[in-house]
């Protein structure tokens, strides 16, 4: 699928990005995250979320036939990485619609972060996942992470443990 477009998000992409998130998290942790957050998670709150957002990092969407499909946000510091000095840049979500992955949209977004880094001379990445997310794990391990770190996260009233993939990008 090579006809889709990575471009930088606007935001009238927002409501899409957040109906690209909300569906990920239902299908992709469910058994994971209880369903009870699962199945009421607020959209509105979450856009209004993301459009603060949006006004001080950096997001990139994936655009297939005029509708976004896909979409990564990334930092280019540590600020959600603590005691990690080492770590100067981190991808915080990315999320393809579910019936479009394994499409290469993914890969496209994760380079394109990557190369933005590189322009901006980072050198150490991290991305966090749920440890029980075992097809992103299979995904970021591809893209050339390895697991150096855990970290416990509350989601809902509940705690999860995420790894944190880390990638030498100098």
């Amino acid at each position: 699928m090579s006809d889709f477009v990575i471009r930088n998000l606007e935001e009238p992409d927002i409501p899409s990005i957040v109906d690209i998130q909300i569906r990920a998290w239902q299908t992709t942790y469910k058994g994971i995250i209880d369903d009870a957050y699962l199945n009421t998670m607020n959209r509105e709150k979450i856009i209004e979320k993301r459009k603060k957002d949006f006004k001080k990092n950096s997001y990139i969407v994936a655009e297939l036939n005029k509708e976004v499909v896909g979409f990564c946000w990334y930092i280019d510091d540590n600020s959600f990485t603590i005691n990690a000095s080492s770590i100067d840049c981190e991808i915080i979500a990315l999320y393809v619609r579910t019936d479009l992955k394994k499409k290469g949209i993914g890969t496209k977004l994760f380079q394109y972060a990557i190369n933005e880094f590189k322009r901006k001379n980072k050198t150490k990445m991290i991305v966090w996942c749920l440890k029980d997310n075992e097809p992103s794990k299979k995904f970021y391990r591809k893209m050339g992470g390895k697991i150096a770190r855990e970290k416990v996260v509350e989601i809902g009233e509940k705690n999860y443990v995420e790894v944190g993939f880390e990638y030498n990008i100098a």
